[in-house]
């Protein structure tokens, strides 16, 4: 350091990445703009070095894409911009976060209130016979097939529709969620689940295990929020949005 000045190769050592690494970041916008010496050289400060260690706890809380979409419009001096990322980043995990919680609770009902395991024929129950099974008319069983709720197999010979005991139980849990009032997005999600992973208990597992980790991954978006709060406050950037 010289008069307050680092070299690229000072700045990439803060952070163990390479020179041209920094140079990208400068070019790209994502670092703060830099003068050049009469000679050509670059001339960097530490509000690089800061500038270099938000980017990075950014990175790991919103990802490089909003991460730089972010740093480019302040480095511009464009607020608005970078707080219209930051809340899209964060509108992102409540959309996430209230999916999972209407997907558990679709689970939960299927838990507490499980359908009536009711045998298929061997040969595979038809049409009729699972409309009265499941107490739905066959006009709805035809338009779950339509929206690839079910998939029921085809009798040779006849095309009549054959839904073995998989097919009996997903329908049943079609019904089930529908009159629970789930819509369409919330029942796929769930039989998706259901024909991957297996039992209604072992999916309701796996989603409240999502749950944790979007959790865990709000934690470190808001760390990374909390980060740049400050790095705008010492560029003067921090009270430009407010009144007064």
């Amino acid at each position: 350091m010289k008069d307050g000045r680092l070299r690229v190769v000072d700045v990439a050592a803060t952070a163990g990445i390479s020179t041209q690494q920094v140079r990208n970041y400068l070019d790209e916008g994502v670092l703060p703009p830099v003068e050049r010496t009469p000679s050509g050289y670059r001339v960097l400060t530490v509000g690089h070095v800061r500038a270099l260690a938000v980017l990075r706890r950014m990175a790991e809380g919103h990802g490089w894409a909003r991460t730089r979409e972010v740093m480019v419009a302040v480095h511009r001096g464009d607020l608005a911009a970078a707080l219209t990322a930051l809340d899209a980043g964060h509108a992102e995990l409540d959309r996430e976060r209230t999916e999972i919680r209407r997907v558990l609770g679709a689970f939960e009902t299927v838990v507490v209130s499980p359908p009536v395991v009711v045998p298929a024929p061997r040969r595979g129950a038809r049409i009729g016979e699972v409309a009265d099974l499941v107490g739905v008319r066959t006009s709805l069983l035809r338009l779950w097939e339509e929206r690839g709720l079910l998939r029921p197999a085809r009798e040779p010979g006849t095309s009549y529709r054959l839904y073995d005991a998989a097919e009996l139980r997903a329908a049943q849990v079609v019904a089930l969620l529908r009159r629970g009032g789930y819509p369409f997005e919330i029942v796929t999600a769930v039989l998706d689940e259901m024909r991957t992973s297996g039992r209604p208990q072992r999916v309701h597992a796996e989603l409240a295990r999502r749950e944790q980790d979007l959790h865990r991954r709000s934690l470190r978006r808001l760390r990374a929020s909390a980060t740049l709060y400050d790095y705008l406050a010492e560029i003067g950037l921090a009270g430009s949005g407010l009144p007064g």
